[in-house]
């Protein structure tokens, strides 16, 4: 067994795991990446990126098909499935290429296999093969995996998302199990690309811990557009064949189609890395940490997906940085998981930040007001055709607790909303500020100005 040192080792090269080595050499330390896969990890090879990819090109066929209703003449032919996944490998091999280049420059040292935790007399270390990566600390980033349900099983025509980014055809139908994030942005996608898309949903809504609003305005924009939400089912059992699927629920009711995407979430991948033989404490799975990111094991952190909390990659990137500029005793501000802004990239997009008016109700009682504006009253959202909400929730006399939108591009607004929700911004604070015209910025601060108590294109 070879020891190597240096001043931090980080097993795991996903968002928080890169992020966290690119800021660690920054400051001057040197830096050790352990991944057994590609830098970049699910986000960019087989999450994020690669989803987002194929959600444009389902939003380029969509914009074909309404092109006569704007006066331009154009036709959709058709959908060549293959030159889709060309598209989205092209933009991941780009991304990869620079990041890799980008580690090469900071200087961080890349080591290719599979890694494992050991701690021992000497401190903490990973371990590849016969060679034993020593640091002063050491970072767990292993990231998430895709969960199934018990008995069920990837395999065939019954998928996971990284199994539906690999196919090379455009189903005629397809079953998605799940109406969160994951499940949603495949539905909408697929949707656009000529499909016929069910989505069963065991709890009463889809994206169920968003607010109930942008979940209803969502579930219409769906029925508008032909996707089928069947809430409040529970999944019994799949056959299938070599031709589709057969999915059986537990009211005795029976659907069939192409495939069946399982959605169900993604769980963190901890199992067989040494994390318990080392002392890592776990809570189901997760790493337990504390507000620091520290383990129950000193120098011994962890970041991103195998922490509790919302598995997203900007967080990953902000765990990451925390930990590195912890390490260097620069005492970084933690951010609260509230102020944390979260997207669906569907048709139409949903994007939020802060509580839901039902958290803030159960907190704060009668002393919660909310606002919702109703995007046909914005001129840009009208020019684009979409419809939807710009909703904000405060505290009366209070600050703004949470923003909560639903249309198309509304994705790229919520960085206002997360300042205001982390800032403790009352609307007031807000109301003199400017939203440009034509924008759809302006939705958003016509529901300011609403509460604020004085709404201009709001009754």
């Amino acid at each position: 067994m070879t020891d190597h040192v240096s001043d931090l080792v980080i097993l795991g090269g996903g968002s928080a795991g890169y992020a966290a080595a690119l800021r660690a050499a920054e400051l001057g330390r040197s830096v050790v990446l352990v991944e057994q896969d590609r830098l970049g990890g699910t986000c960019l090879h087989r999450g994020c990126i690669p989803t987002k990819a194929l959600l444009h090109s389902a939003e380029v066929a969509d914009q074909v098909r309404a092109a006569a209703s704007v006066g331009i003449g154009a036709t959709l032919e058709g959908v060549d499935a293959e030159a889709v996944a060309a598209f989205r490998e092209r933009i991941v091999a780009k991304k990869f290429a620079g990041l890799e280049g980008l580690v090469r420059a900071r200087g961080i040292t890349v080591v290719a296999g599979v890694g494992r935790l050991v701690v021992d007399a000497d401190g903490p270390a990973v371990a590849v093969g016969d060679d034993r990566y020593r640091g002063a600390d050491v970072l767990l980033a292993t990231g998430s995996y895709t969960r199934t349900l018990p008995g069920l099983e990837l395999a065939g025509r019954v998928i996971g998302s990284e199994q539906a980014l690999a196919l090379r055809e455009v189903p005629a139908s397809v079953i998605v199990l799940g109406g969160g994030v994951i499940g949603v942005e495949f539905a909408s996608a697929w949707r656009s690309l000529g499909a016929e898309v069910t989505i069963l949903e065991a709890l009463d809504h889809l994206v169920p811990v968003e607010d109930v609003a942008a979940s209803k305005a969502l579930e219409r924009a769906f029925r508008k557009r032909g996707i089928t939400a069947r809430l409040g089912a529970r999944f019994a059992s799949v056959s299938q064949t070599d031709a589709g699927v057969t999915v059986t629920l537990e009211d005795g009711g029976q659907l069939s189609a192409d495939y069946l995407l399982v959605a169900v979430g993604r769980g963190p991948a901890t199992a067989g890395m040494g994390f318990e033989e080392a002392g890592i404490a776990l809570d189901r799975g997760f790493v337990t940490v504390d507000a620091r990111l520290q383990t129950s094991v000193p120098h011994v952190w962890a970041a991103g997906d195998i922490v509790p909390g919302l598995q997203l990659a900007h967080r990953g990137f902000q765990q990451g940085i925390f930990v590195a500029e912890e390490i260097a005793g620069l005492n970084p501000v933690a951010v609260a998981e509230h102020t944390i802004p979260r997207i669906t990239y569907s048709h139409p997009e949903v994007a939020s930040v802060g509580v839901t008016e039902e958290a803030a109700r159960a907190e704060h009682g009668d002393a919660v007001v909310a606002y919702e504006y109703n995007l046909a009253g914005n001129g840009r959202s009208e020019i684009i055709g979409t419809s939807g909400i710009a909703k904000v929730v405060r505290v009366a006399d209070g600050p703004v607790l949470g923003v909560h939108l639903v249309g198309d591009r509304v994705g790229e607004l919520i960085t206002e909303g997360q300042l205001a929700v982390a800032w403790e911004a009352h609307p007031e604070d807000i109301a003199p500020l400017l939203h440009a015209h034509p924008t759809q910025s302006e939705a958003l601060g016509e529901a300011f100005l609403a509460l604020a108590g004085k709404p201009l294109h709001a009754l």
